[in-house]
C-alpha cells in the first residue's frame, strides 16, 4: 500500500513537471530568441561601461562602478540594489535617465552579492548587520574621494541608505527611498500581505520553467519573462539585459543563493530605525506603492512621517517590484528632488 501511495505522489509531481515545463507563461518580447543566440555566440561587452574597481570594508572587498554623465556632471547619485541582488540588474533605462540628466552613478554589490566577497564563512551565530552594510557604501565613496552624494536605496537598499543618512549625515546630500522600511519587523504595521503574496507566486510559477529547463539561454529568457510580467510601461531591452545576464553568469558566477539567507538575517539582527530617523536633516523622498505586498504602503507612509525633511510619492496600483509602472513620472519626481537638494546646499558632490 505504502508503495502505491510513493508511486502515485510521484507520478504526480512528475505530471506537474511535465505541465510546467509546457505553460510557457507571458511571451517573450518579438526577437528574443535571435537575439539571446547572437550575444552567446561571441564574448559579452558593453555592460561595464564606466570607472570600476574594490573598496576594502574592513576585510570584505566590495566592488563598485563609476559611470560618468553624458553632460556636465551636476552631482553623484549612490545606487543601493536590494535583497540579494547584484548591482548590474539596475535597469539600464533608469541608468540612462541619471546620466542623461547630469549625474554621476555609483553602483556598488553589497557583500554577498556580484562581484563583492560572498561571505563563504558567515554563519547565522555569526551574522552581518545592515550598519556594517552601510560602512561598505561609505568605503567606496572613500575610495573614489568622493565627499557628498544623494543616496538612493530600493527594498533593502533603503535600509542600507537610512543607515548611510544615521551614521554619516555629513556625506549625504539627499535620500530617495523607495519601496522600502526603517523596520519591516515592526508589529503595529501590517506585515506581507498572504494573499497577494500568493497571487505574486503563482504568476510567478510559469517563469520556473526557465530553470528547470536550465542553461544560459533559459536563464536569460527567465530574467526576461519576469520584466515582461512586472507589466513596465516602456518595452523590455532585450539586447541590454541579454548582455547584463550573461555577464554576471560567466563573469560573476550569476545569483549567490547565500546572499539572500545573509541579507535577511542582516536586517533580522540591526535594530529598529525609527527612534534615530527624526536626526536625518537630508531632504527625503519616499516611493511606494499601494500595492506593495510585501512592504505594505503604511510602511512608506510611516517613514515619510518620521523624517523631518521628507514627502511621499504614492503610486497606484504599484507594487514592490522595481521599476514601477509610470516610471515617467517616478524619475521626473526623482529627477526634481535631486535637482532641488543640490541647489538648496549649493554641493555638487565634490571630491574629498
Amino acid at each position: 500500500m505504502r508503495k502505491r501511495v510513493v508511486f502515485a505522489a510521484a507520478g504526480s509531481v512528475a505530471a506537474g513537471l511535465a505541465a510546467l515545463l509546457i505553460w510557457r507563461g507571458p511571451p517573450l518580447p518579438p526577437g528574443t530568441v535571435k537575439t539571446v543566440a547572437r550575444i552567446r555566440a561571441g564574448p559579452v561587452t558593453g555592460v561595464i561601461t564606466g570607472e570600476s574597481g574594490y573598496a576594502r570594508s574592513g576585510g570584505v572587498r566590495i566592488w563598485y562602478e563609476s559611470i560618468p554623465p553624458v553632460r556636465p556632471e551636476k552631482g553623484v547619485v549612490l545606487l543601493n540594489s536590494s535583497l540579494g541582488v547584484g548591482s548590474l540588474f539596475w535597469p539600464p533605462a533608469f541608468l540612462g535617465a541619471m546620466s542623461a540628466a547630469g549625474y554621476r552613478v555609483v553602483r556598488y554589490d553589497h557583500r554577498g552579492a556580484g562581484a563583492s566577497s560572498w561571505m563563504t564563512g558567515w554563519s547565522r551565530k555569526h551574522p552581518y548587520s545592515l550598519i556594517e552594510m552601510a560602512n561598505d557604501a561609505i568605503a567606496v565613496l572613500d575610495e573614489l574621494r568622493i565627499d557628498r552624494v544623494h543616496v538612493l536605496g530600493v527594498s533593502l537598499g533603503g535600509f542600507v541608505a537610512q543607515e548611510v543618512a544615521i551614521a554619516h549625515p555629513e556625506r549625504v546630500l539627499s535620500l530617495t527611498l523607495m519601496s522600502t522600511s526603517a523596520d519591516p519587523t515592526d508589529t503595529s504595521l501590517p506585515g506581507p500581505r498572504t494573499w497577494p503574496l500568493i497571487r505574486s507566486a503563482l504568476a510567478s510559477l510559469p517563469l520556473l520553467r526557465y530553470h528547470l529547463l536550465g542553461g544560459e539561454s533559459n536563464v536569460v529568457k527567465g530574467v526576461l519573462a519576469g520584466l515582461v510580467a512586472q507589466g513596465s510601461d516602456e518595452p523590455v531591452d532585450v539586447e541590454a539585459w541579454t548582455r547584463i545576464v550573461l555577464y554576471d553568469l560567466r563573469e560573476r558566477g550569476g545569483l549567490n543563493l547565500r546572499a539572500l539567507r545573509q541579507h535577511q538575517a542582516a536586517v533580522a539582527v540591526t535594530r529598529s530605525r525609527y527612534p534615530l530617523l527624526n536626526t536625518i536633516a537630508a531632504p527625503t523622498l519616499v516611493v511606494h506603492g499601494t500595492a506593495d505586498a510585501f512592504l505594505p504602503i503604511e510602511h512608506g507612509h510611516r517613514l515619510a512621517a518620521a523624517i523631518p525633511s521628507a514627502h511621499g510619492l504614492w503610486l497606484e496600483d504599484a507594487g514592490h517590484p522595481f521599476p514601477y509602472p509610470g516610471m515617467p513620472r517616478v524619475m521626473r519626481a526623482i529627477m526634481s528632488h535631486l535637482d532641488s537638494a543640490a541647489t538648496a546646499t549649493g554641493c555638487l558632490g565634490a571630491p574629498l
